[in-house]
C-alpha cells in the first residue's frame, strides 16, 4: 500500500471538512446578526424602561416577519446549488436576477406586513407611550425590509457557489455599523438627536440598505463571481421563474413562520406566570436560540452540498453528505447539550443576579439541555430535504410538531385548563410549556430523519 493510500483522508473526513469550510463563515455572519438585536435591547435598556419595552415589541414582531421573508429567499440556495453541479454557470445570472425580482416583490409585502401588524399593539394593554414608540419603531425599520430581501437573494447565490467569505465580512461590518450608529442616535451623542428606540430602528433599516450595497460591489471586484455576475444587464420579471422558486421558498417561509410563531406564542403564555417565570423562560430561550446558530450554518451548508451533488446527477453522493451534515449535527447537539447542562449555574448567573430567576432558569436549561439533539437533528434534516428541492413534506412536519403537538400540550401542561380531561392537578407554568417543546422538537426530528432516509433511498433505487 503507498504512503499516499495511507495518508489520504477517508470521504467522511472530507466531507466534514468541505461542510465546515461553508459553514464557519455563516456561522460567524449568524451570530454577528443576532448580536445586532442583542445591542439594540442592551443599549436601550440604558435609556428608560419605556425605550425597552418599546425595542422589544416592536423587534418581536419584526423578527416574526424576518425570519419568514428569510425562509421564502432560501428557495435560491437550492436553485443555484443544482446549477453549479451541473455545470449550467450560464443559466445562474439569470436566476439570480429572477430571485432579485422575488426579493423586491417579497421585502414590499413584508414591509407591509410589519406596518400591519402595528395595530395588534392597541390590543395588548400597552401604555400610549411604549405603544407609540414601539409602532414608530417598526414603521421606521420596515424600510430596510425590500433590502433584507434582496441581500438574502444574494446571500443564497454567493454561498452556493462556495464563496462564504463575504457573508461573514459584510455581517461583522453591519455589526460594527448598528452598533456605532445606535450610540449616536439612540443617546444623542456627539450632537446627534436623542431618538431612543427609533435610533435603533434607523440603525437597522440603514444597515440593511449598507448590507445589500457592499455585497454588491463585493461581487463587482472579486474574480470568483465573474463567471456567473448577474449584474450585466437588465431582465424583467419571469412570472413562471418567480413562481418556482415561490413553490420552493414559501413552504421555507411558513416552516419558519410556523417555528418562530410558536417560540414566540409560548413567551405570552408564560408571561401570565409572572416576572420571574417569564424572565427565566427568556433566559434559557435567548441562550438556546444562540447555540442554535450552529447546527442552523450546518444545515446552509448542508443545502449547498446536496444539491450540487443532486445537480451532478449523483444522488448517492447526495445521501452521503446528507447523513455526514446530519451526523456532524446531532455531534454539535450532543457536545452543547453536555455543556449547556454542566455550565447551567454560570450560564444563568451571567444572565441575571436575581436568586430566583437563576434557580428556576438552571431548571429550564435541563430541557434546553435535551432538545439540543432533536433540535439539531431536525434542522439537518429539514436542511437535506430542501436540498433535494423538497419543501413541502418538511413545512408539514413543522406545522403538525409545533402547532399539533408542541403548543398544544405546553398548553395543557402549563396551564392545567379545567376543561381538559387529563390536565395535571396544578399549572406546571413554564416547565410545562417546556416539555411541550421538546417532545415537539423531538416529533420533527423523527418524521424528518424518516423523510429524509425514504426520499435518498427512493433516489438511489431509481438510478
Amino acid at each position: 500500500m503507498s504512503t499516499a493510500a495511507v495518508s489520504s483522508p477517508s470521504p467522511v473526513l472530507q466531507e466534514i471538512s468541505s461542510l465546515w469550510k461553508l459553514a464557519w463563515p455563516m456561522l460567524v455572519g449568524q451570530i454577528a446578526t443576532v448580536g445586532m438585536g442583542v445591542a439594540d435591547v442592551a443599549m436601550t435598556g440604558h435609556v428608560s424602561a419605556d425605550e425597552l419595552a418599546a425595542v422589544s415589541l416592536g423587534a418581536s414582531v419584526w423578527s416574526i416577519i424576518l425570519v419568514t421573508v428569510m425562509g421564502v429567499m432560501m428557495a435560491i440556495n437550492t436553485v443555484v446549488a443544482h446549477e453549479v453541479g451541473a455545470a449550467n454557470f450560464a443559466k445562474i445570472p439569470h436566476s439570480v436576477r429572477q430571485a432579485l425580482w422575488m426579493g423586491v416583490g417579497t421585502g414590499l409585502l413584508g414591509c407591509a406586513a410589519l406596518n400591519l401588524a402595528t395595530l395588534v399593539f392597541d390590543h395588548i394593554g400597552l401604555g400610549a407611550a411604549v405603544n407609540a414608540k414601539a409602532s414608530m419603531f417598526v414603521h421606521v425599520i420596515s424600510l430596510g425590509m425590500p433590502a433584507f430581501a434582496c441581500y438574502r437573494a444574494l446571500y443564497g447565490y454567493t454561498t452556493s457557489i462556495n464563496q462564504t467569505k463575504p457573508v461573514m465580512v459584510i455581517a461583522l461590518g453591519g455589526l460594527a455599523f448598528n452598533v456605532v450608529v445606535n450610540w449616536l442616535l439612540v443617546f444623542g451623542n456627539l450632537g446627534m438627536p436623542r431618538l431612543g428606540a427609533v435610533g435603533c430602528a434607523v440603525a437597522t433599516a440603514t444597515g440593511m440598505w449598507l448590507m445589500l450595497a457592499a455585497m454588491i460591489a463585493w461581487m463587482r471586484v472579486a474574480p470568483e463571481y465573474s463567471r456567473t455576475f448577474p449584474f450585466t444587464h437588465w431582465e424583467w420579471p419571469n412570472r413562471g421563474e418567480i413562481g418556482s422558486m415561490l413553490r420552493l421558498g414559501l413552504p421555507i417561509g411558513i416552516t419558519y413562520f410556523a417555528e418562530v410563531s410558536a417560540f414566540g406564542g409560548v413567551s405570552l403564555l408564560v408571561a401570565r406566570f409572572g416576572v420571574v417565570q417569564v424572565s427565566a423562560h427568556q433566559v434559557a430561550l435567548n441562550f438556546a436560540s444562540l447555540v442554535f446558530m450552529v447546527p442552523l450554518s450546518f444545515g446552509i451548508a448542508l443545502i449547498t452540498r446536496v444539491g450540487q451533488s443532486l445537480g451532478e446527477g449523483n444522488p448517492r453522493k447526495a445521501r452521503f453528505v446528507s447523513w455526514v451534515g446530519v451526523a456532524m449535527s446531532v455531534a454539535f447537539g450532543v457536545l452543547s447539550a453536555v455543556f449547556i447542562a454542566v455550565f447551567r449555574w454560570e450560564i444563568a448567573r451571567a444572565y441575571t443576579s436575581d436568586p430566583a430567576v437563576q434557580q428556576l432558569c438552571v431548571q429550564l436549561l435541563l430541557f434546553a439541555a435535551v432538545f439540543q439533539l432533536s433540535d439539531s437533528t431536525q434542522v439537518a434534516a429539514s436542511s437535506a430535504l430542501r436540498g433535494y428541492k423538497v419543501t413541502r413534506e418538511p413545512m408539514i412536519i413543522q406545522l403538525l410538531s409545533f402547532w399539533v403537538f408542541a403548543l398544544p400540550i405546553g398548553y395543557v401542561l402549563g396551564r392545567a385548563p379545567a376543561w381538559f380531561p387529563w390536565s395535571p392537578h396544578a399549572p406546571m407554568a413554564a416547565f410545562g410549556f417546556w416539555i411541550g417543546l421538546v417532545l415537539g422538537l423531538t416529533v420533527a426530528a423523527v418524521l424528518l430523519t424518516a423523510a429524509l432516509y425514504k426520499l435518498a433511498r427512493r433516489r438511489v433505487a431509481a438510478l
